[in-house]
C-alpha cells in the first residue's frame, strides 16, 4: 500500500561518525516492528505503557505522517536513528525534540529511546550530541529539557556526557508503565554549549 506522505526524500538528515538521524517513513516499517517487539521487555520500566496493537502498520502510518506534519511545522521532531556501516543502514532507536516553545521560552523537549541489542554501545550519546548543533543553530533555540527516572544511570550518562547538568526533581512528573513516577530534571542552555564548544577548539 502507497501513502501519500511516504516519500523517500527525508526532509532532514542529522549525521554522526556512526549514526544517522531523520524523519520515519513508511519503508521502515518492519524494521521498527521488529527492534520495538523484541526490545519490549527492556523498554517497558522506561515508557508510557503501550501494547502489541500499538506495533500495528497503520498506527505506524499515522506516526510518519504526524512526524512529517510536525516537523513541517516545526512544533516536534521525531527522529530515527540509524547505525550506519558503509551503505548498511541499521535502525537502532529514536530521538524526539518535542514541544518546542518560542518567544520568551524558546526551549525544546528531548526524549530518546534505544534498542535493547543495541544499548550500551555509546550510541545514543552520539546521537544527542548530533542533535545538539540542530536545536541551538539550525532551530536557534536557547534551552533543552530533559527528564529520566531516578534509578536510570544510562539516561544520566547521556546528558551528562553531552554537557547537560542536573537542575531539578519532579514529584509524579510522567506516567511510565501505567504509573506516575518522579523524574529527575536535566537541562542544557545556549551558554553552557557553546562555552564547551569553544573549549574543544582551544
Amino acid at each position: 500500500m502507497l501513502w501519500p506522505w511516504s516519500s523517500p526524500a527525508p526532509l532532514i538528515t542529522l549525521r554522526g561518525p556512526r549514526v544517522l538521524l531523520r524523519l520515519p517513513q513508511m519503508g521502515d516499517y518492519e524494521a521498527w516492528y521488529a527492534l520495538r517487539r523484541a526490545s519490549r521487555d527492556f523498554l517497558k520500566p522506561f515508557e508510557p505503557r503501550w501494547t502489541e496493537a500499538d506495533l500495528g502498520r497503520r498506527v505506524f502510518a499515522t506516526r510518519v505522517k504526524r512526524a512529517r506534519e510536525e516537523a513541517e511545522e516545526g512544533s516536534d521532531y521525531s527522529f530515527f536513528i540509524f547505525l550506519v556501516a558503509g551503505r548498511q543502514e541499521t535502525l537502532v532507536g529514536g530521538i524526539t525534540l518535542s514541544n518546542i516553545r518560542r518567544r520568551a521560552a524558546q526551549f525544546v523537549n528531548l526524549g530518546y529511546w534505544m534498542g535493547q541489542q543495541f544499548a550500551g554501545q555509546g550510541l545514543m550519546s552520539e546521537a544527542v550530541g548530533v542533535s545538539l548543533p540542530f536545536v541551538f543553530d539550525t532551530l536557534d533555540l536557547h534551552r533543552i529539557h530533559a527528564a529520566f527516572l531516578p534509578g536510570n544511570t544510562a539516561s544520566r550518562r547521556v546528558l551528562e556526557k553531552n554537557g547537560f547538568a542536573e537542575e531539578g526533581f519532579a514529584e509524579n512528573y510522567l506516567q511510565i508503565n501505567g504509573r506516575w513516577e518522579h523524574h529527575v530534571l536535566f537541562g542544557l542552555t545556549r551558554e553552557r554549549y557553546e562555552m564547551a564548544r569553544y573549549l574543544r577548539r582551544v
